[in-house]
């Protein structure tokens, strides 16, 4: 070997020669960071809402809202209410009862119970904890990066099929026609939409091939209304309000950094 060949410049260039398009493959079509996989199946890992049937967990309760829920009758929920730290008074339309020394109150319009911070312990600090795990949840599922899908549709997803993945979009999604969501009983989905999401009157989520609501996760930054008559599938995490319009139906979770507001609806927990 010569005194050219072994000099420092040399072994740096050789070094590039190697490097260089290494770096272009990872940069072709794809991302170095995928975020976190799915372990039993297809798309991203799945949200962490906590254990179901845990009060100090935002699985614990079908909605779950930081400033009010509200109803107009008469309405038909399995699965637990929560709000907090707005009190009980912020639970209208329920026509609820809560009995003496009391940590739940009920309703007929609600298979489940209904919690409030002003009700007896353990619930102040259930709610409490229940609130911190939505909005990590929401952190959660709004930090996740490697999108599979960026900007599907521009944001309009009437006809489509959606495959298990994380998909993104920076501005506001529609649904004014059926949408099918299609996957094994394992998949994931993930949606992150940085402004409202709206689904349109009588239009429908449908689930195709085993996919599961508990396994569907919308994160919406702005406001997620759900039009009337309309069927909607998976746990909905919302920085904004969460409206469900005249005879919506919703197989998942509401969960709201302010409020949900219910009109004759079915609401049922995954």
């Amino acid at each position: 070997m010569t005194g050219r060949e072994s000099s420092p410049a040399a072994l740096i260039r050789k070094c590039l020669a190697v490097l260089l398009p290494m770096a272009a493959l990872v940069g072709c079509g794809s991302t170095a960071d995928t975020g976190a996989r799915n372990p039993s199946g297809a798309g991203p890992a799945p949200v962490d809402l906590g254990t179901a049937g845990d009060l100090a967990g935002a699985a614990g309760y079908v909605i779950l809202a930081k400033t009010a829920v509200t109803n107009v009758p008469t309405s038909a929920v399995t699965g637990n209410i929560g709000v907090s730290p707005a009190a009980a008074s912020f639970l209208t339309g329920f026509s609820s009862t809560l009995p003496a020394g009391g940590a739940a109150s009920t309703s007929s319009q609600v298979v489940g119970k209904m919690y409030a911070p002003d009700y007896a312990v353990p619930t102040p600090a259930n709610l409490t904890a229940a609130i911190g795990k939505m909005q990590a949840s929401y952190t959660d599922a709004a930090g996740r990066t490697g999108p599979d899908f960026t900007e599907l549709g521009a944001g309009n997803l009437g006809g489509l099929t959606l495959a298990p993945g994380l998909y993104k979009w920076s501005t506001a999604v529609t649904i004014p026609t059926n949408v099918t969501v299609a996957g094994g009983t394992s998949d994931v989905w993930i949606f992150q939409i940085s402004g409202d999401l709206s689904l349109s009157a009588a239009t429908k989520v449908i689930l195709s091939g085993g996919a599961s609501a508990r396994n569907i996760f919308w994160q919406v930054a702005g406001r997620a209304t759900l039009g009337t008559t309309s069927h909607f599938e998976g746990t909905i995490l919302c920085q904004t309000a969460i409206a469900l319009q005249t005879g919506a139906t919703l197989n998942g979770r509401a969960l709201a950094q302010t409020q949900v507001a219910l009109d004759g609806n079915s609401v049922t927990s995954p």
